[in-house]
C-alpha cells in the first residue's frame, strides 16, 4: 500500500470521475437499511481520533470503528493491530476514492485541519457515504455552503461535531432559555480558551484554518448563540492580538474579543484564546442567571440556576460516543441531524464578520 503524507498532497490530489469508482448508490442504501450498526472511518488520526473518537467508538451502541484514512504507514500499521481493522479497511489520501466501493464503512468522519474538510466532505459524499466533519466546518461560508450542496446532492446526510449539542447539561440550559423559566435574557457572556504550547501546528498556519476564533473561538460563538436563544445580527466591535507574534505571525489571532448584538437590544460579549485557561458561560435572565462553569469540558459541563444545580456527571469520553451515537441512530431512522451543516455554517458567517469588524474597526451586520 503506498502512504501520503495530508499535507504534501493538498494541492495534488484530483478527484476522479465517480462513474468509474462508484458502486450504485441504491446498493448502499439497500446494506444500510439492513445494518443495526454503522461503519464509520475516520479520516485524519491526530490527537482527537486517537484519544477520544477511537477509544469513544469503542462504547458506540449505534456505530463501530471500521476503517481509517492516513498518510502515516506507521500510524495504520499501529491502529490495524490495535483495532482489528482489516487491510481492505485501511486506505491513504491517493486511493481514497476507492472507499465508495466499501460496504463495511457507511459514514465518513472527517477529522483534518479545517483547510481540508471541504474537499473531503465534497469526497466523501460523492462516495456515497454519510459525513461527519469536525468543527470548525471550514475556512469560508462559501466552502461551508459547497459541502452542504454536495451531501444533499448525493442524498447523504451532514453533521458537524459539536458534542456539546449533544450533551444533556447543554442542553438544559438551553431548556431553560428556551421556555423563559427565568425570564427573558438580558445579556450573555462567554469565554473559551487554553494555553497552547504548541508553536508549529496547524492551529498556527493561517493557510491551513489557524487562529483562535476558528478553533476554540467557535465555542464561544455557540455559547453567545445557545444562551441567548436567538441569532446575533450584527457584530458591534471586534479586536484581534498576540502575545507572541513570532508564533502567531501576520496578524493571525492569538487572543479575540467580540460583542455581538442579538434581536432586542440584546448583547453578548465573547473571548477565546490560545493565551490563558478560561471555560464559562453567564446567561443574564430578568429572574436570575445560568452559570456554567465549565461550560465545554471533555470531562464534564456544569453549572447552577436559581432552578437548581446543572450537573449530569459521565465519564471521558462520552460526549463523543453520545454524539455518534446520536447521529447514527439518526442516519438509521432516517431522521434529521441534531447538528446539520447550515449550523456550522451559521458560525463560519459569525468570525468571518467579527474578523472583517476587527479590521475596520467598525460594526458588521451578519
Amino acid at each position: 500500500m503506498i502512504y501520503t503524507n495530508r499535507r504534501n498532497i493538498l494541492k495534488s490530489l484530483a478527484f476522479g470521475s465517480a462513474a468509474t469508482l462508484f458502486s450504485p448508490h441504491s446498493l448502499l442504501a439497500a446494506t444500510l437499511q439492513q445494518k443495526n450498526r454503522l461503519g464509520v472511518a475516520l479520516v485524519g488520526l491526530g490527537y482527537y481520533s486517537t484519544d477520544l473518537l477511537a477509544p469513544a467508538l469503542q462504547q458506540t451502541k449505534h456505530c463501530y470503528l471500521a476503517g481509517i484514512v492516513t498518510g502515516t504507514p506507521s500510524k495504520a500499521e499501529e491502529w490495524k493491530k490495535k483495532y482489528n481493522i482489516p487491510d481492505k479497511n485501511i486506505y491513504n489520501y491517493q486511493n481514497f476514492n476507492q472507499i465508495a466501493n466499501n460496504l463495511d464503512i457507511d459514514v465518513i468522519y472527517v477529522v483534518l485541519p479545517p483547510s481540508m474538510h471541504k474537499e473531503y466532505v465534497v469526497k466523501a459524499a460523492n462516495a456515497g457515504k454519510h459525513v461527519w466533519c469536525e468543527k470548525p466546518m471550514a475556512i469560508s461560508v462559501q466552502e461551508c455552503q459547497e459541502m452542504i450542496d454536495a451531501c444533499k446532492k448525493n442524498k447523504k446526510s451532514l453533521a458537524i461535531g459539536y458534542r456539546l449539542q449533544h450533551e444533556p447539561n447543554t442542553q438544559e440550559y438551553r431548556r431553560i432559555v428556551k421556555q423563559k423559566l427565568l425570564g427573558k435574557v438580558k445579556s450573555v457572556t462567554c469565554g473559551a480558551g487554553y494555553q497552547e504550547s504548541r508553536t508549529d501546528h496547524w492551529k498556527q498556519k493561517k493557510e491551513m484554518g489557524g487562529g483562535v476564533l476558528y478553533d476554540m473561538g467557535v465555542y464561544s460563538i455557540q455559547g453567545a448563540r445557545l444562551g441567548a436563544g436567538m441569532e446575533p445580527i450584527s457584530v458591534v466591535s471586534a479586536k484581534t492580538s498576540t502575545s507572541r507574534p513570532q508564533i502567531y505571525k501576520n496578524g493571525l489571532d492569538e487572543t479575540t474579543e467580540a460583542k455581538l448584538e442579538f434581536p432586542g437590544g440584546v448583547l453578548a460579549d465573547i473571548k477565546t484564546s490560545f493565551a490563558e485557561n478560561i471555560n464559562y458561560l453567564n446567561i443574564m435572565c430578568e429572574k436570575g442567571d445560568i452559570k456554567m462553569s465549565p461550560y465545554q469540558s471533555y470531562a464534564g459541563v456544569k453549572g447552577t440556576s436559581p432552578l437548581g444545580e446543572i450537573n449530569h456527571s459521565y465519564q471521558v469520553p462520552w460526549q463523543q460516543a453520545n454524539q455518534m451515537d446520536d447521529d447514527a441512530l439518526a442516519i438509521m431512522q432516517g431522521k434529521p441531524m441534531l447538528v446539520p451543516g447550515e449550523e456550522g455554517l451559521r458560525d463560519i458567517r459569525i468570525v468571518e464578520a467579527i474578523y472583517k469588524s476587527a479590521a475596520s474597526g467598525k460594526s458588521v451586520k451578519i
